[in-house]
């Protein structure tokens, strides 16, 4: 036996009993050495994260990690406030740092309220971690079983019936079950030893919700008949979960030559076989942050859409998510992205450098030396409205219709609406980071040391038989402010 692998071995297994110790070896074999580390527990208060905060609480003066915790108060019961109140004191007394969230549970039509507060949770979450924290949740033995079965009950495939793993990617950071091992039998015991106190939330009873009836009525059958279930299928778990690693890693072998900037080509993923193609796009569909489409609409992106004419503008949408063909591209957005945006902006640009926009992007006018746009000639405040159809662009040679320019920009017809139009006044005088009005256009700089001249908005309006210029450059004169403007897409 290799002599280095009994410490790695130990964190991997059950316990048999949970302490700082066996945690401290489990989350180095998961994440590597600890010192520094900082960990955000998503702490409710209730047996499980309790335990898990008093554990890794302990673990900060021999391992040397840091250690906050985040409270979600989704106000759905009367004993919220109470609840969050419990959970300060107790971090408080252990001199953890101590943040309450506020996520109201807004549900969609046909969504379940265990899913709509989960997802309004793991956002106010992903919202307040810092920078390079790692998220931590108590998920154990038992809630992986429950998993597992819920997943086979939808007819998951590989990818759901491998549950939860006990260090994920996620949002930018790593996801963290260290607990999965531990039985909730281990979890009370360790409680009881230590005196602990939580919350009961009284919605854990309510069989209505399918986990409450799995957890209540059926589970503890299949422990009568079977009393290792728990830990026998959470090792099916995790050998699905080597499966499903088996399978990422094929699909990025094969989307690599299909991928063009943020869509894939179309012409390469038809060269795929069937269950191979249907595995490349979930992969791909995950990668963009989308819950990932049913079987029924899998198979019809996979087929039907992958087969439309490449003028047809096909779209497949599902809860969750849109994908949309465009010529030989397949491109992938959060649900409802396509909507048009109905609000125009003033922008104040020199206090505001950067505008955020309605549909989640952002508009930028950066001072640069070598930037295109005659900042000297543009009005202090901009327009920044959409489009609406019949737009037309002032071009050397007189008018061009604004569908045309981006048509040439190769944006597909969804993205169109969402693409900001700077004004001053009623003129048009750039499209995003796209075009630019020859009379706010500047030439490079020549050797660093003189500029070419711009026309500007003073000399437009003195060609026109104005006299006299307002704070532009007029026509002619040279401007020594140069800028460009940044379109932040939104990631939707």
């Amino acid at each position: 036996m290799n002599p280095t692998a009994p410490p790695a071995r130990a964190g991997a297994v059950a316990p048999q009993a949970l302490s700082a110790a066996w945690l401290g070896e489990r989350l180095e074999l998961l994440i590597g050495p600890l010192r520094g580390v900082r960990l955000c527990l998503a702490y409710s208060g209730g047996l499980d994260s309790s335990v898990l905060l008093d554990v890794l609480a302990a673990l900060r003066g021999t391992r040397g990690l840091r250690l906050r915790a985040l409270h979600v108060n989704h106000h759905l019961q009367p004993q919220a406030q109470a609840w969050a109140r419990a959970a300060a004191q107790r971090a408080r007394r252990l001199r953890v740092p101590f943040e309450r969230l506020d996520a109201p549970v807004a549900r969609t039509a046909g969504e379940s309220l265990e899913a709509a507060a989960r997802a309004a949770r793991y956002a106010a979450l992903a919202a307040h971690l810092q920078p390079s924290e790692l998220l931590v949740t108590a998920h154990h033995q038992e809630d992986q079983l429950e998993t597992l079965l819920l997943a086979l009950l939808r007819g998951a495939g590989v990818r759901g019936l491998a549950a939860m793993s006990p260090v994920a990617s996620w949002r930018g950071t790593r996801l963290l079950r260290p607990l999965l091992p531990v039985s909730r039998a281990q979890l009370e015991r360790y409680a009881r030893e230590h005196a602990l106190e939580w919350s009961e939330d009284p919605s854990n009873l309510d069989e209505r919700f399918d986990r409450n009836y799995l957890r209540r009525r059926v589970l503890p059958l299949l422990r009568a008949r079977w009393p290792a279930v728990a830990a026998t299928v959470s090792r099916s778990a995790a050998h699905l979960g080597e499966a499903r690693g088996v399978l990422e890693q094929l699909a990025r072998v094969q989307l690599a030559p299909a991928r063009d900037g943020a869509a894939l080509r179309v012409s390469v993923l038809r060269r795929l076989r069937g269950p191979e193609r249907r595995n490349a796009l979930r992969h791909w569909i995950g990668e963009c942050g989308l819950v990932p489409p049913d079987h029924r609409r899998l198979h019809e992106i996979a087929g039907p859409l992958l087969r439309s004419r490449a003028d047809a503008s096909a779209v497949v949408r599902w809860r969750g998510g849109e994908l949309h063909r465009h010529g030989d591209r397949l491109f992938a957005q959060r649900a409802g992205a396509t909507e048009v945006p109905s609000l125009s902006c003033i922008w104040d640009w020199r206090r505001e450098p950067w505008l955020e926009l309605p549909d989640g992007s952002a508009l930028g006018l950066m001072r640069e030396p070598h930037g295109d746009v005659c900042l000297s000639a543009l009005p202090a405040r901009l327009q920044v409205d959409f489009r609406r159809g019949g737009e037309r662009l002032h071009v050397s040679a007189g008018h061009a219709p604004l569908k045309d320019l981006l048509r040439s920009e190769g944006l597909a017809p969804w993205e169109r609406p969402s693409v900001p139009l700077i004004g001053d006044g009623a003129r048009i005088i750039a499209v995003a980071d796209l075009w630019l009005d020859p009379a706010y256009r500047l030439g490079r700089p020549r050797g660093g040391q003189h500029e070419e001249p711009c026309e500007g908005r003073e000399g437009r309006e003195g060609r026109e038989g104005r006299e006299g210029p307002r704070g532009g450059p007029g026509t002619g004169q040279r401007c020594a402010q140069r800028g460009r403007f940044r379109w932040r897409r939104s990631e939707g």
